[in-house]
């Protein structure tokens, strides 16, 4: 059965995994999941991620990050935006800020899946798929 929203399921999957405290996740991969995973990593949201190849599909394994103890998370909360329904775009003039600056957008733009501050510095707007803060 196909996914009408993998993107959904990929932040379902890391909610769910840094709710229960678990040290790893592991997502079907794709080249927008990929994107957004490098993301997670230059914000500091993730220690990493690896691709591994299974025979024909691959699937993202990522390390989840959290404080000195496992009760301190570093992803607080995740939110998708743009839903399969109901598409949000951001102009470069409406860019959303995330808890005033303190979150992170993620805009698929023309020039690629990027952050709402590097999308700010490049001057394009796109379509706004998730906060994480």
């Amino acid at each position: 059965m196909t996914m009408s929203d993998p993107v959904a399921d990929m932040l379902t999957r890391i909610r769910n995994a840094n709710t229960a405290k678990h040290d790893t996740v592991e997502i079907p991969s794709s080249k927008m999941k990929k994107a957004i995973a490098e993301i997670l990593l230059e914000e500091g949201y993730i220690k990493g991620y690896e691709v591994i190849q299974d025979g024909v599909k691959e699937t993202i394994r990522m390390k989840l990050k959290y404080g000195k103890t496992k009760n301190e998370k570093v992803i607080s909360g995740i939110k998708k935006i743009s839903k399969p329904g109901l598409r949000v775009y951001a102009d470069t003039d409406n860019l959303p800020k995330v808890l005033g600056g303190l979150g992170t957008a993620i805009i698929s733009t023309n020039k690629g899946v990027i952050t709402d501050k590097v999308a700010r510095k490049q001057n394009v707007g796109g379509e706004v798929i998730a906060f994480i803060w």
